[in-house]
């Protein structure tokens, strides 16, 4: 497949289109088939183009990068891990568990995790119960 910006010279709209080859596009061209499609003029002409190159990734930028994200994946695996140690997973209760904690001072219990729509997490704040997003994953490699 292959992408052309296509100009009306009648309109002078300018559109892309895709064709099965240049040698379809010229098939076309030849046999007036082609044809704006605001103005349906079939003086449409193909403009000029850049080709694209695509960059081969630098070894050594590549490498720095993967080192980047590996430490950030690893950072977040050992902040997983404190919260598992630490806290207590209440599942999809996080929002009313929240609220318990928060409007029942008596409840001495320690902090929480779980899940909670977005809608939860709104309603939360707008309550003055101090929340945190983390972004959460399963690590599927163990």
């Amino acid at each position: 497949m292959i992408k052309y910006k296509l100009n009306c010279r009648n309109c002078e709209l300018s559109f892309d289109s895709w064709f099965a080859s240049s040698k379809e596009y010229e098939k076309l061209k030849k046999k007036n088939l082609l044809n704006c499609h605001l103005c349906n003029s079939r003086k449409v002409e193909k403009s000029l183009m850049a080709p694209k190159f695509i960059n081969k990734p630098n070894s050594k930028n590549f490498d720095n990068q993967n080192f980047k994200l590996k430490k950030i994946s690893n950072k977040i695996k050992e902040y997983q891990k404190f919260i598992k140690n630490n806290f207590e997973f209440v599942g999809k209760n996080f929002a009313y568990e929240a609220r318990s904690i928060h409007y029942n001072s008596k409840k001495n219990k320690k902090g929480i995790y779980g899940t909670a729509t977005k809608d939860e997490i709104k309603e939360l704040k707008e309550e003055g119960v101090k929340t945190e997003i983390i972004p959460w994953f399963e690590d599927k490699s163990n």
